[in-house]
């Protein structure tokens, strides 16, 4: 009776081990898991940490801007020859391919195959020949 309890008890400790090793690899995919979603969040921080100080830099200008726009608009008010619908035309011209230019810099894909998600492996070959073209 001895020798049956041994392998008895042998069968539920290997049986044990079969439940931890099963255990032990579900915690390691999902460590591997929230690994690769911690450096894909990093990168996107990273990212719109960079986009953040581009639209600060870029407000700050704009102020600039729109203060000289004002003053050439009370100036061109004073010129009999000034055409209004001249200068706005000539901004619209492009800004579609700006917009995507810029989302693809700030690490967007623009592409129909991967459109708005985060290129985490460098530049993207469908976007490049889209922007190309």
């Amino acid at each position: 009776m001895e020798k049956r309890d041994i392998f008895v008890q042998m069968d539920e400790l290997d049986n044990r081990m079969g439940v931890f090793h099963a255990e032990l690899s579900a915690l390691k995919q999902k460590v591997k898991e929230l690994l690769e979603e911690n450096k894909r969040l990093s990168i996107e921080n990273h990212q719109l940490r960079q986009v953040f100080r581009r639209e600060t830099t870029s407000e700050r200008e704009a102020v600039g801007v729109a203060v000289q726009s004002e003053i050439r608009t009370a100036d061109a008010e004073l010129s009999p020859n000034h055409e209004a619908g001249l200068e706005e035309g000539s901004v619209a011209v492009g800004e579609g391919h700006d917009n995507l230019t810029r989302l693809y810099h700030e690490g967007f894909h623009i592409c129909n195959v991967y459109y708005g998600h985060l290129r985490t492996e460098g530049d993207c070959l469908f976007c490049l020949s889209f922007l190309n073209k």
